[in-house]
């Protein structure tokens, strides 16, 4: 059982959407946790999540001004520091194409210093998160947070004798959070269409919760070395549009680019080296064997949670998923997770 009381945790990126509801999560289940630190460089999103969680009601709280691309900066923050979730990134795919050198210094340059620090400071446990995107990337963005995923699984290999586990998670869309489809067709509706990119694009989708979930599992049960991906639902971007303005015409613009179809988590490459549990699979490495981990460790340690391996050729795909969630589920996690006051437009025009 996860017991976070009397750890030290320090968050990257801590003011984003997965940041703030980590640390609310961390906050509420181990009220004697000992010290949470947010890492972040803008001193407003500080302030303002000060106020939500103030130092005052939380004394564990500590705001860090910061970059990770300042390893100085991150070396003197995680002293003292059990574990670490890496959650800062640039993330928006046309700002990385047009600024790519920006991306590379942020998602893989930050990456390593996040490793020196944590090696130089003794750090237990990293947990860095990760994208479908960077599953056979098209995209800048996506490519830099493969080139991520690899540093945190080979930074198991310069561990040496330390007793420090680097571990990555994986998953895809959350519902609500900045940039995504929800909130964008929420805003469009009023102007009576809504840009599709493509009738069959689809996505998987993910609660800040489930995100959440996912980089606690990791840090419960992680020896180092895996990429986590969460069994996810798929949904159609059509059917969010119909959830969201049933009334609205669908203008189909184009996929964009650096933009997929359909997302994949898991490539037939990846097939060989993958293992299934009840809920996730895991990519394992294998580039440990100088740890004495290959993939029948993996399918040890995770025995308890029913670990096979997947078939040779298989692949996560968004578009051939086995679980979707249609309108009215649409629906429902728009009320649950984004607004609990949606109402789809056309009932909203009616009243």
């Amino acid at each position: 059982m996860l017991n976070l009381n009397g750890k030290s945790i320090l968050v990257t990126g801590g003011t984003g959407s997965f940041g703030k509801k980590f640390i609310s999560t961390v906050l509420h289940r181990f009220p004697q946790v000992k010290k949470v630190v947010v890492y972040s460089r803008d001193e407003l999103k500080q302030y303002e999540m000060s106020q939500q969680f103030s130092p005052v009601k939380y004394p564990a709280m500590r705001y860090f001004i910061g970059d990770v691309r300042d390893q100085e900066r991150l070396i003197q923050a995680t002293e003292g520091i059990d574990i670490v979730v890496h959650a800062a990134a640039l993330k928006q795919v046309p700002a990385a194409e047009y600024n790519p050198t920006e991306c590379i210094k942020t998602n893989v340059n930050g990456s390593q210093n996040i490793i020196k620090a944590a090696i130089t400071n003794n750090v237990s446990c990293v947990v860095a998160l990760s994208t479908d995107k960077a599953a056979a990337p098209v995209n800048l963005y996506g490519a830099t947070k493969l080139c991520s995923d690899k540093l945190f699984v080979a930074a198991n290999n310069m561990r040496g004798d330390r007793d420090v586990k680097f571990s990555v998670v994986r998953y895809g869309n959350v519902a609500g959070s900045r940039g995504s489809v929800i909130p964008f067709f929420m805003k469009k509706r009023a102007d009576g269409f809504l840009p599709i990119t493509h009738q069959d694009m689809t996505r998987f989708n993910i609660s800040l919760e489930g995100g959440v979930a996912l980089v606690l599992f990791a840090i419960e049960n992680s020896i180092g070395g895996e990429i986590f991906v969460s069994k996810l639902p798929s949904y159609r971007i059509g059917d969010v549009a119909t959830a969201i303005a049933p009334n609205c015409e669908q203008r189909i613009v184009g996929i964009r680019p650096g933009e997929k179809l359909h997302e994949e988590m898991i490539t037939q490459a990846d097939s060989f080296n993958t293992i299934e549990l009840d809920r996730h699979y895991i990519i394992c490495p294998t580039n440990l064997q100088y740890q004495g981990l290959s993939k029948d460790n993996y399918l040890t340690n995770y025995e308890r949670f029913n670990a096979r391996s997947v078939p040779v050729g298989f692949s996560y795909n968004s578009g051939d998923n086995t679980e979707w969630v249609g309108v009215e589920e649409i629906r429902d996690i728009i009320k649950t997770h984004v607004d609990p006051h949606f109402v789809p437009s056309e009932l909203v025009e009616a009243a």
